[in-house]
């Protein structure tokens, strides 16, 4: 049995590659998934890849385009979900700050560098004509330690997934002062190139099985329960979040996406070149204008 080590954010967007390893539906292709939860999210994944320790990761679009750009040392196979991400541009409950308009000169909460959190504020700085030269971050490891961080001053704001964020702001935790949505398709699944030479095909049969996984989840009745009961959302949250995520169920990729988001990073001074998008992407993807 060919094992793939496969790894994501511990969000409800995996809900289709959890039900796949529980419904053996891997197994009964011969694939073995030995799936490993990312809470520190993409750059974590990231670094992974180049380590060795992760063969597929399903993260974010903006963060994979830039490592692949910088790194080289993988490739974008497909998108798995098409529509947006919502970020939700988060305070402590206790901080002074009342509006994303004060935060220009705020210091931002990012998981690692090159992560999510990380290029998403500086894309949004950018989206508001925020001077870049005198963005300041903090470096805190990922959600835990974003919760330890704002309350205690070490940084004003944090952005993170609207959704998963909702519990801790109505513990109290955080307060949201607004919303950012990606302008682009929010999660890729992106290969190490070791692995698509050397087990392209399983890796195409693998990708098939999440995305029918992907498919039969978004057809059934109990999908909205079966997300607020898993990830602790309410029925209203769960349903607002379900009605407005898209997962992609196939391997076509927009070359003006992959342009789009390249000049994004340009913009945003994350990576200082671009590629052609073909050099992006794996024989597998199928690339339309």
């Amino acid at each position: 049995m060919d094992q793939f080590n496969v790894g994501s954010v511990p969000e409800h967007f995996m809900l289709p590659w959890h039900l796949a390893i529980e419904n053996g539906d891997f197994q009964a292709h011969g694939l073995s998934v030995n799936w490993q939860d990312y809470p520190g999210g993409t750059g974590a994944m990231m670094a992974d890849l180049h380590d060795g320790q992760l063969d597929i990761a399903i993260a974010l679009t903006e963060g994979v385009i830039a490592d692949i750009v910088k790194q080289r040392a993988s490739k974008l196979v497909q998108v798995f979900i098409s529509s947006p991400l919502t970020w939700g541009i988060h305070v402590a409950a206790n901080s002074a700050y009342q509006s994303v308009e004060e935060l220009a000169s705020a210091t931002f909460a990012i998981s690692r560098m090159g992560s999510g959190s990380h290029l998403m504020a500086v894309v949004m700085a950018k989206h508001r004509g925020w001077p870049l030269d005198k963005m300041q971050l903090k470096v805190v490891g990922g959600m835990e330690g974003a919760r330890q961080a704002l309350p205690g001053g070490e940084a004003d704001a944090f952005m993170w997934e609207k959704y998963m964020t909702q519990p801790i702001v109505e513990q109290g935790d955080f307060r949201r002062v607004g919303e950012f949505d990606t302008p682009w398709p929010c999660f890729v699944v992106v290969v190490r190139n070791e692995v698509l030479q050397s087990s392209l095909a399983q890796v195409e049969v693998l990708l098939k099985i999440a995305q029918q996984s992907a498919k039969s989840f978004t057809s059934r009745d109990d999908a909205t329960t079966l997300v607020a009961q898993r990830y602790g959302l309410t029925y209203e949250d769960a349903e607002s979040w379900f009605g407005r995520t898209k997962w992609q169920t196939n391997f076509r990729v927009s070359r003006a996406m992959l342009e789009q988001v390249m000049n994004a990073l340009m913009n945003c001074q994350i990576i200082d070149q671009k590629v052609e998008p073909h050099q992006l992407c794996s024989s597998l993807t199928v690339l339309e204008q």
